[in-house]
């Protein structure tokens, strides 16, 4: 039995900023950024080539012109366990992205999974961040999303909000069976999801990078006390370069974390220490102007035996087509 680390990352073909729906998306004066597609597509490709050449299975949703913010597909939800094949929980997107919703219903069905879907707003992986002991779970106050005034200048600001209602609570803890799971506050709207600013490594998963300041301060005191001396804080360049939104792969008895690239030395070393190998990949253009880094451009599909019996004939051959190495060989 092979069991295969496997990720789906969305085509980014037609990337541009549509509904600018975070903080990361729009300038000083509140206008949509505009991104610079070859740098993004080659960037895209890169981190493609990165997970693949480490061992790791990229599978590929086509893009849609329609809805560009399924080049980051850690929102569309999130399977568990993480072993074979499970059941995924789609995610109720933000209405700039619920257009999304219906791609990744097909997509998945297609791979194989069985779907549910959760009653109440919630953006997937994005925040529900599994850990050696159980479960993150981050929400926040959820707004309409639009232009106020405001004394200064400019004369009005956008109020963007949060992403996952705190309501799914109770359901995720029945998904999460005996495994705790700890209920964050999200408070700054730059780390607008969990995994901007949480991101569990380690052999186990014991270890959790931090922005503290992006939560509550009950929250942060629920952290700092469950991980205690596992608890490695960011400071604040770090945190705004990403450094919470990695992606750690299991290789062959290596550990390899995958993060955005010109994070500290300090912090690169801190992460050596704790017997990972940070790869850092440069992804700017969907970070700067998408708000969204390494995490946020996959989904952990977990550990996949592709051969297994569980997969028909049609699903194997569906998963073969819509992998990276047979989309773009070299």
């Amino acid at each position: 039995m092979a069991l295969v680390p496997t990720v789906l990352m969305g085509d980014p073909e037609h990337f541009h900023i549509r509904s600018g729906s975070n903080p990361h998306t729009r300038n000083f004066w509140g206008l949509r950024k505009r991104v610079d597609l070859q740098r993004a597509k080659e960037q895209w490709h890169t981190l493609a080539r990165t997970l693949t050449d480490l061992g790791v299975r990229v599978i590929v949703l086509p893009s849609s012109i329609e809805n560009p913010g399924s080049v980051f597909p850690a929102n569309a939800g999130f399977l568990y366990p993480k072993e074979g094949l499970q059941r995924f929980y789609l995610s109720n997107l933000t209405p700039g992205r619920a257009g999304e919703k219906p791609l990744y219903r097909d997509f998945l069905s297609r791979l194989g999974f069985t779907l549910t879907e959760l009653p109440y707003p919630f953006e997937g992986e994005a925040d529900f961040i599994e850990t050696a002991s159980g479960f993150l779970f981050t929400s926040g106050e959820i707004v309409k999303q639009r232009f106020v005034p405001r004394a200064g200048l400019p004369p009005y600001k956008r109020l963007y909000g949060f992403r996952s209602d705190a309501r799914n609570l109770e359901s995720l803890k029945g998904i999460a069976g005996e495994k705790p799971v700890l209920s964050l506050t999200l408070m700054d709207e730059l780390f607008y999801h969990g995994d901007t600013a949480l991101s569990p490594f380690g052999p186990q998963k014991e270890y959790l990078l931090a922005c503290l300041p992006a939560l509550s301060p009950d929250s942060q005191e629920v952290l700092q006390e469950h991980f205690k001396e596992r608890l490695i804080a960011l400071d604040e360049r770090d945190a705004r370069a990403f450094a919470a939104n990695g992606f750690q792969a299991a290789i062959n008895k290596t550990l390899y974390f995958l993060l955005p690239y010109g994070l500290s030395e300090r912090l690169l070393r801190t992460l050596k220490e704790k017997g990972v190998t940070p790869v850092g990949v440069d992804v700017s253009e969907f970070s700067d102007k998408g708000g969204g880094s390494i995490k946020c451009l996959l989904c952990d599909l977990g550990r996949v035996d592709l051969e297994g019996n569980a997969f028909s004939e049609e699903q194997k051959h569906f998963w073969e087509e819509r992998s990276h190495t047979s989309l773009y060989r070299s």
